[in-house]
């Protein structure tokens, strides 16, 4: 074989290599992508407290296809009709699911956290989101819904001798989803300390111990079974009640006055429904920590506004009258100069 020839046949080989490895690689890009079908079983919503527990909407999507076999991230994304979905709220889907439905309840606080109208009904988009990537993404036809969220929230007070029996500046105990079920802590000075139920900020309408753990227009003073943090819970659906003792939190170290790590300044648990402890004190430089029931079996510590179980002292440079909030459950924590 001449020179000529060999030269011919090397170079026909790398044409066909060259050419396969252009194959492999056009295999590896995406294309636009081409985004799934999204659909809903209601176009209107009407939520009220009788349907919160029940399944009010479900979205169903097909897949969408970028081109090969991508990992593909489905959410849903709802905003206010006209507003193009800025802002957007969007919730993103599991893994291999294509249907998604929401009980009243979870429609319901996803509104709400829309700021939506409570007194007349929105036109609500729905769209599937697709993307492969924080810049690579498709989107789906629209839907709408059109529904008005329900204020849910409420409160009923407790005016009495721990406060001087002021409706106006009594502590309270939450309904979270107003479904008439109240619950609370509440710290007393002293065990049998009494006091009533209003459900606003005045005594036109008030309740007391109709006994026998019932609730009564015509009944007397509650009392309280303990002397310092008590949980209680009052259902004005079945008109009955309970008490029982619950924990608290309190601070304890160098930081704290007159505490000298011996003694606990208790914090006042806030019936918002957050389970926040807070306390409005005088601290001096030096350090505390967080304490369970006046015990050392339980404290917390840490730095940042993040807490652990037995972590590090938390520090204080500066006297001041600051307002201290610690979550147990979500183990943070905020200090503020006042």
């Amino acid at each position: 074989m001449n020179l000529i020839n060999r030269l011919l046949i090397l170079f026909c080989l790398s044409s066909l290599m060259f050419i396969s490895c252009e194959k492999d690689e056009v295999k590896t890009i995406a294309k636009d992508g081409q985004s799934g079908n999204l659909t809903s079983s209601a176009t209107s919503v009407a939520l009220s407290k009788a349907t919160l527990n029940d399944k009010v909407i479900e979205f169903n999507h097909t897949l969408s296809d970028f081109g090969y076999n991508a990992g593909i991230t489905y959410s849903l994304q709802f905003g206010l009709k006209g507003t193009n979905f800025t802002p957007a709220r969007e919730v993103v889907l599991e893994n291999g699911v294509t249907t998604k439905s929401y009980t009243g309840l979870e429609l319901n606080n996803l509104v709400s956290a829309m700021n939506l109208s409570f007194d007349e009904n929105s036109d609500v988009e729905v769209r599937l989101k697709s993307a492969i990537s924080n810049s690579v993404a498709v989107y789906s036809n629209v839907v709408n819904i059109n529904t008005k969220p329900i204020p849910l929230t409420s409160w009923i007070y407790l005016p009495g001798a721990y406060q001087g029996w002021n409706p106006a500046t009594a502590d309270s105990l939450i309904s979270p989803t107003g479904n008439g079920i109240y619950t609370g802590i509440l710290r007393f000075p002293a065990k049998d300390s009494e006091f009533k139920i209003t459900p606003a900020k005045n005594w036109n309408v008030n309740y007391g111990d109709g006994g026998n753990g019932t609730i009564s227009p015509t009944g007397g003073n509650f009392k309280s079974i303990a002397e310092g943090t008590v949980l209680i819970t009052m259902d004005m659906n079945s008109n009955t009640w309970t008490m029982e003792t619950a924990a608290t939190w309190g601070m304890i170290g160098d930081a704290v006055p007159n505490s000298n790590w011996s003694v606990d300044a208790d914090m006042k648990f806030v019936n918002d429904g957050a389970g926040n402890w807070v306390l409005q004190t005088v601290l001096n430089p030096g350090k505390f920590k967080f304490r369970r029931n006046h015990d050392w079996g339980t404290n917390l510590g840490g730095s940042g506004g993040t807490l652990t179980l037995g972590g590090a002292d938390i520090a204080i440079t500066e006297t001041g009258n600051y307002t201290v909030t610690m979550n147990p459950t979500a183990l943070t924590y905020t200090i503020v100069k006042n």
